[in-house]
C-alpha cells in the first residue's frame, strides 16, 4: 500500500491532508509522487490524520518511493 492509497482510505483529498499538516497541497502531491518525503516531525500527525500507525505510514512511504 502506498501513500496515496492510505490517503484515499482515510477519505481525504490532498488539500485536506495538507491543511491538517499545515503544508501546501503541492507537498502532499510530491510525497505521493515519490519526489520527496515528509519531514519526520510531520509523520505522527500525518499518521493520525490517515488513521494508521507511524510504522504503517513509514511502509507506505517506502512503497511510494519504490514504485517510482
Amino acid at each position: 500500500m502506498d501513500l496515496r492509497e492510505l490517503r484515499m482510505m482515510a477519505v481525504l483529498t490532498q488539500k485536506q491532508l495538507a491543511d491538517q499538516l499545515f503544508v501546501g497541497q503541492s507537498a502532499v502531491a510530491n510525497w505521493e509522487a515519490g519526489l520527496s518525503k515528509p519531514q519526520r516531525k510531520y509523520r505522527p500527525l500525518m499518521a493520525k490524520a490517515l488513521h494508521c500507525t507511524v510504522e504503517t505510514l513509514e511502509q507506505a512511504l517506502e512503497a511510494t518511493v519504490s514504485a517510482r
